[in-house]
């Protein structure tokens, strides 16, 4: 006779309950063999405990083989015995620290149980800051922080990769900032968490499509202020790796200027804030009519200088040239502050459109112009020129 399994909708929806179905003598039940217990044992762990996550104090912590690893968490009255791959772990973990592990638990072929992790992470700022620095030391031993690798960001940005969070007040401010200081610059942003056990994975799948792509000079990775748990994402050996490894310059503005991660390590340029990676990224418009104009200014005192060391006898002549080049000098700053209206404004054919004409030749009479509309060239003889009164 066979067994079977019950998923406990009969019994009040509580947890499911195994049952056998009894002989026809109504007093035997066919028994379970110890494999088809732990299969059945393991379909009720999974169909109730899809992903578990469990927060203790790591014991007992070893790596076999260069492959698995094996671990217990603990609290005061309980250890449970976990298992992963050394793949899996990305963040540095030994007996002591305090941890959050996540996976499924089940019962090993052997009928011991275990919890099977597929992503672990340090909690608590003692745990998080002994992860940090076995894993900085590991790195910076591999070379992958030489200041020598370091890229300079692109000076003439047009075009711009971020990723972070678009519900983030960080991210706002960056924006803002872009805007205000130069603007026109093209973004694209892959929208992703930046915090939590899952946000390392998402942000390395897109420095991954940005890279692949090629249509950015420039990555930005952004994330606010917050708790050293919060932050703790960016110290992720995994995606610190991808930073380095970027075709594409990376410049960081991660949590405040007093914190620091192995991705502001790993990036090209570490800016303080997402404010300031802003601030770095685009010149600020108004320093730079400011810049004009100093440059202007110069330009004009060189010129007056050359003038002033000029032969005597040609002082007057000198002095009217600098004048005139001194007006045609302030001219030209008065159009590089306005250079985006006048553009506009003095194109010829945007006047033509309006309906006005332009004259061009001599304007005395018996003398022939020329008249140029939106669509007519026009010759035309004056016949009377009177001043307008």
């Amino acid at each position: 006779m066979n067994s079977v399994w019950s998923t406990g909708d009969d019994c009040g929806g509580g947890p499911p309950k195994l049952f056998s179905i009894l002989g026809e003598d109504n007093n035997r039940q066919d028994p379970l063999t110890p494999s088809l217990f732990i299969n059945v044992t393991n379909d009720l762990l999974a169909a109730n405990y899809e992903m578990i996550e469990i927060v203790g104090e790591v014991a007992s912590f070893k790596v076999n083989q260069g492959k698995w690893v094996f671990f217990d968490i603990k609290d005061d009255e309980a250890s449970v015995s976990c298992f992963m791959t050394l793949y899996q772990m990305r963040m540095p973990i030994e007996d002591g620290m305090r941890v959050i592990v996540r996976g499924t638990p089940k019962i090993t072929k052997w009928g011991k149980f275990s919890f099977t992790v597929n992503a672990v992470k340090p909690v608590g700022e003692g745990s998080i800051k002994k992860s940090f620095e076995i894993l900085k030391k590991k790195l910076t031993d591999e070379g992958l922080f030489d200041p020598a690798k370091k890229r300079p960001l692109p000076k003439d940005l047009t075009k711009l990769g971020v990723i972070s969070s678009t519900q983030a007040a960080g991210y706002a401010d960056f924006i803002k900032i872009l805007n205000a200081r130069w603007g026109g610059i093209h973004v694209q942003v892959a929208h992703t968490q930046v915090q939590g056990m899952d946000a390392p994975s998402q942000i390395v799948r897109a420095l991954k499509y940005f890279n692949e792509h090629g249509e950015v000079q420039a990555i930005a990775i952004l994330r606010g202020g917050g708790s050293a748990d919060d932050l703790s994402c960016f110290n992720d050996e995994e995606l610190t790796r991808a930073i380095a490894a970027s075709k594409i310059p990376i410049i960081t503005g991660i949590g405040h200027e007093v914190d620091e991660s192995l991705a502001d390590l790993a990036a090209d340029v570490r800016a303080s804030t997402p404010s300031n990676a802003a601030e770095m990224l685009v010149p600020d418009r108004n320093d730079m009519k400011l810049g004009i104009g100093m440059m202007i200014d110069r330009i004009d005192t060189i010129l007056f200088n050359r003038a002033d060391a000029e032969k005597k006898s040609a002082k007057e002549k000198i002095v009217q040239a600098t004048n005139a080049i001194y007006i045609q000098i302030r001219d030209a700053q008065a159009k590089v502050s306005n250079q985006l209206k006048v553009l506009v404004a003095m194109n010829p054919e945007t006047v033509l459109k309006r309906g006005y004409a332009i004259l061009n030749g001599d304007i005395s009479p018996g003398s022939v112009v020329e008249i140029t509309t939106i669509d007519k060239e026009i010759k035309a003889e004056v016949k009377e020129v009177n001043d307008r009164k």
